[in-house]
């Protein structure tokens, strides 16, 4: 069966963006945190009776969500701009995109990083992109936006330059 529009409670992109991707930790990320927070409440509701355990799972439980949501980056391009994160960069003052795969990302988040540079790192997020900046009046050398799909990314960031 083709689809033929959004379903119910599906975002529909702007006509503007190219690309819209959102960095959810994985769902064993939810299941190990939860175990912890069960387990910890386990411990209270031992020692404490049934209002420390749910008082721990209330507590725990509401900053662990909170984190994990929270930790949640957006990198989009539209209108001629890179978002990732809470940093966007027009278009124009990027360099070529040199999409990175999972080992070659993890050397410029590592041995190869400029502290200088901006970085969009989420610790579930192997490869990425890297585009250095050609703005003479920005002292960052590059950007290093992780992605889940970076020839993608790399395509919208060339596909959202203004044409010469």
């Amino acid at each position: 069966m083709r689809k033929t529009g959004p379903s119910r409670g599906e975002k529909v992109p702007d006509a503007d963006t190219t690309y819209d991707e959102r960095l959810w930790p994985p769902i064993w990320l939810w299941f190990v945190g939860w175990a912890f927070v069960l387990s910890l409440a386990a411990s209270f509701y031992a020692a404490l009776g049934p209002i420390g355990g749910l008082t721990v799972v209330a507590v725990a439980g509401g900053l662990l969500s909170w984190g994990l949501v929270s930790s949640a980056a957006r990198v989009r391009v539209r209108d001629g701009e890179l978002t990732a994160g809470r940093a966007l960069i027009p278009v124009q003052f990027l360099g070529p995109i040199e999409v990175l795969d999972a080992d070659q990302a993890r050397a410029v988040r590592g041995v190869e990083s400029d502290p200088a540079a901006y970085h969009l790192i989420r610790g579930w997020v192997a490869a990425g992109v890297r585009a250095k900046v050609i703005d003479a009046a920005d002292p960052t050398p590059y950007w290093f936006v992780a992605s889940r799909d970076p020839v993608r990314l790399a395509l919208a960031v060339a596909a959202a330059r203004p044409s010469i």
